[in-house]
């Protein structure tokens, strides 16, 4: 009898794998929460919003770089345009977080603030049913799922790929950032959406919300690095990587690729998009500068410097390069993208593999000298 891939999946991931992920969990799931609820905050032990807050936005940045991973460092779909699907996921959940506001807003108004300023009379029809928080998952779900489908079908059935596919997620993510910084499209323009009160009745500030948003996205990370690993290894992971290597002979042997690569596209651009929903109440806004393509080649970056094909490299690349962004916008904001351009270049020309590679040669050399 054949043993299920479950259980043989279970059984292949090292206890090393095993040990991480429960000591993460045990720190973003009991640790820092605890030490923030339950500490005072003039005690040394205290764990501040900031500490929280900030923790909660690069997780959410590295479960983007995870879906990333998954297209780039698998897959070899190298995509400018990721920004996007998370800037999508953002609105569609913000939508719900305005309406939530009610009538607690600047004018007092069933309707957001930022269409009584504009003298919108009514809701868009988009906006229906924005007010109930499963209709605000199904768009955070369903849009960028339905987006990301549509585009890779025509995309890879052409067969777009390389510097080309690149160049075309870039001038998608461009053209919708553009359409979102109008007024009339009712996203709120160049502002976008902010001043959020409230989740389910509860104040969105308040600690035990805080704590129970970053809690939620380090459980999505951690399902995250699951699935991905779930999928590379097995055969759709093996097929994935042949497409990476050899797409003209995995043609040959009876194969389609479009099949492998509309799937995992759409994946990542769903993963992405539940990423941004939870990134909008924890930072309090979402403007159309999120789309920039500017954030969109910064994902990759995450990717790169962590180690492509790794899964847990681009998680590490996220939390040192938001972590770096993070002291020097504030140390040195003139230059912070001269340090950004210098540690492309270096992990480029000398770390290929990234940090991923580097520690793999690290290991390896340490056991050398153990034997």
């Amino acid at each position: 009898m054949r043993t299920p891939f479950v259980i043989r999946f279970l059984a292949a991931t090292p206890k090393k794998g095993w040990l991480a992920l429960g000591a993460f969990a045990f720190v973003a799931l009991v640790l820092l929460p605890g030490l923030h609820l339950f500490t005072p905050k003039d005690s040394v032990l205290h764990v501040s919003d900031y500490v929280i807050t900030l923790g909660g936005k690069i997780m959410c940045y590295a479960i983007v770089a995870v879906a990333m991973d998954l297209i780039w460092g698998y897959g070899g779909i190298l995509s400018l345009g990721h920004g996007l699907f998370f800037a999508l996921g953002g609105y569609g959940f913000g939508m719900y977080l305005m309406r939530s506001i009610g009538r607690d807003g600047v004018y007092h108004s069933d309707l957001p603030d930022f269409m009584v300023f504009l003298d919108w009379k009514e809701l868009p029809w988009y906006w229906q049913g924005s007010e109930h928080i499963v209709w605000a998952l199904l768009l955070v779900l369903v849009v960028p799922a339905l987006l990301a489908f549509v585009f890779g079908f025509f995309a890879f059935r052409s067969r777009i790929k390389g510097v080309y596919f690149s160049i075309i997620t870039q001038a998608l993510t461009f053209a919708f950032m553009l359409l979102f910084f109008r007024n009339e499209t009712g996203f709120g323009g160049n502002n976008g959406f902010t001043d959020f009160k409230r989740i389910l009745g509860y104040g969105i500030t308040a600690p035990e919300m805080r704590v129970s948003l970053f809690a939620l996205t380090a459980i999505l990370l951690m399902a995250t690095l699951l699935i991905g690993r779930y999928l590379v290894t097995s055969k759709f992971g093996r097929v994935l990587a042949a497409i990476r290597d050899a797409e003209p002979r995995v043609m040959f042997i009876g194969y389609n690729p479009l099949h492998y690569k509309l799937f995992v596209w759409t994946l990542s651009a769903v993963l992405c998009s539940v990423a941004g929903a939870l990134y909008v109440p924890q930072v309090g806004i979402i403007n159309p500068s999120e789309m920039s393509p500017a954030n969109s080649i910064e994902i990759a970056i995450w990717v790169a410097v962590g180690g492509r094909g790794t899964l847990i490299g681009p998680v590490f690349g996220a939390f040192l390069v938001n972590l770096a962004k993070s002291w020097f916008t504030v140390a040195f904001p003139e230059y912070w993208l001269f340090f950004l351009g210098l540690l492309f270049i270096l992990v480029t020309l000398l770390l290929p593999d990234g940090m991923a590679g580097l520690w793999r040669k690290f290991s390896g050399a340490r056991g050398k000298r153990a034997a």
